[in-house]
């Protein structure tokens, strides 16, 4: 079997000022054609640290991708690495000084200077993988046996180079064996409560298939993997064994595809030809940035009221005064004054509103930090929830617009 790893470069990642994302998306490309990756590495800017995980991967590994360091500034030193590494010598490379002379003259429409045709520079031992999307050339090794692809670190000069180059050189040169995924997503219930549920199903999956927990944001994703040489054995194995699956979770059932509760509820949502608008207080305007993140949102969302304070609300969503003084922001008869208001306002089918605390400050004894009120309304019905979480701020508003996302989910599905 053909196995990877994947090498990050740059002080950035290790002192957190950037959070490495395309090792995630690199293996998840690899993955979906049948390649493992064995292990993750991210060093800094440091010849010797470079040189040792070089080193160190391709002792196990058949392929190894390196992202990072390519930039014309003094701090870049992956491409003089790798030169001296492969034995080779830098050269300006032809096509990748066409291609920086495009970038500059036809797309940026700047003067292109001499750092800049530096960027098409590469060691007379590699193969450029030319960068349609930035100046940085990619490289391509090879050494004992082993692969290498030196890539851009902006993430999306390095995806275009993988999808249009690499994973069609992959695909086309080595036998790869058949992978298959199924996904579904759970809420409502924690993983070790899934687990134990889940117990006697797992331990009788056939061992070519193995299942993963996937929690996030009290969402758990369950995941089939099953590998095999019969690509429609193995689809068919599988589909058996997550239809299966889906009876066993079906009281917590979200949808039995891998995507966000937010693409749930668009599908719910244009399928119905219904609508939803968001009043906003202490998410500040997460929930529709979930929302509105969705292509095609524009056909079901109208849009979102951010109201913090009591003159906000009162003016924007027509909650009464008397109501904020009497019970708080903070509290079931606001967020239903809210919503109700929302939905006169906008004139949708739903409409969702939250309040609360999200800290680290501003919380009471009967009112602690993480004290949530979520309410939803239609022009027949509303609903309300209190809901305590215990986390930072971050974690805090995204657990609300969850929640929030999945009253919905479950509001709408009552309707029906």
């Amino acid at each position: 079997m053909i196995k990877a790893s994947i090498i990050t470069i740059g002080d950035e990642l290790l002192i957190g000022q950037v959070i490495d994302t395309n090792s995630a998306w690199i293996a998840q490309q690899l993955n979906s054609i049948g390649i493992p990756v064995l292990r993750r590495v991210a060093v800094g800017d440091q010849w010797d640290e470079i040189w040792s995980a070089l080193d160190d991967e391709s002792k196990k590994a058949d392929l190894i991708f390196i992202t990072g360091g390519l930039g014309p500034t003094a701090d870049d030193i992956t491409k003089p690495l790798l030169c001296k590494y492969f034995n080779g010598n830098l050269i300006l490379n032809q096509e990748a000084l066409e291609n920086v002379t495009h970038l500059f003259e036809k797309i940026f429409k700047r003067p292109i200077t001499e750092r800049n045709i530096k960027q098409a520079e590469v060691p007379d031992t590699c193969k450029v993988i030319i960068n349609k999307k930035g100046t940085a050339s990619g490289m391509q090794f090879e050494k004992n046996g082993t692969l290498y692809f030196s890539l851009p670190g902006v993430p999306f000069e390095m995806m275009g180079m993988i999808e249009e180059d690499i994973l069609p050189l992959l695909t086309s040169t080595y036998k790869l064996p058949n992978i298959t995924h199924k996904t579904l997503v759970t809420y409502g219930i924690g993983e070790s409560m899934l687990a134990d549920l889940l117990q006697s199903f797992e331990e009788n999956l056939p061992i070519h298939i193995k299942m993963a927990y996937l929690p996030n944001h009290g969402l758990v994703r369950l995941r089939l993997t099953a590998t095999g040489e019969n690509k429609s054995l193995v689809e068919k194995e599988v589909n058996t064994q997550f239809d299966f699956l889906q009876e066993l979770v079906k009281d917590f059932l979200v949808t039995n595809e891998d995507e966000a509760m937010e693409n749930v509820i668009g599908k719910m949502l244009l399928s119905r030809n219904q609508t939803v608008a968001t009043a906003e207080s202490c998410t500040g305007g997460y929930i529709a940035h979930l929302i509105s993140g969705v292509p095609g949102a524009s056909a079901y969302y109208e849009g979102s009221m951010i109201t913090y304070s009591y003159a906000a609300k009162e003016k924007s969503l027509q909650v009464k005064k008397s109501t904020l003084e009497a019970q708080g922001a903070v509290s079931e008869e606001v967020v239903i004054e809210m919503a109700k208001g929302l939905l006169n306002q906008l004139n949708t089918t739903y409409a969702i509103a939250v309040s609360g605390i999200m800290g680290p400050g501003g919380g009471m004894p009967e009112k602690p930090v993480g004290t949530v009120w979520i309410a939803i309304t239609n022009e027949r019905k509303t609903t309300a929830q209190k809901f305590h979480f215990r986390f930072n701020r971050q974690k805090n508003i995204q657990l609300t617009a969850m929640n929030a996302l999945n009253m919905l989910r479950c509001f709408i599905n009552e309707q029906d």
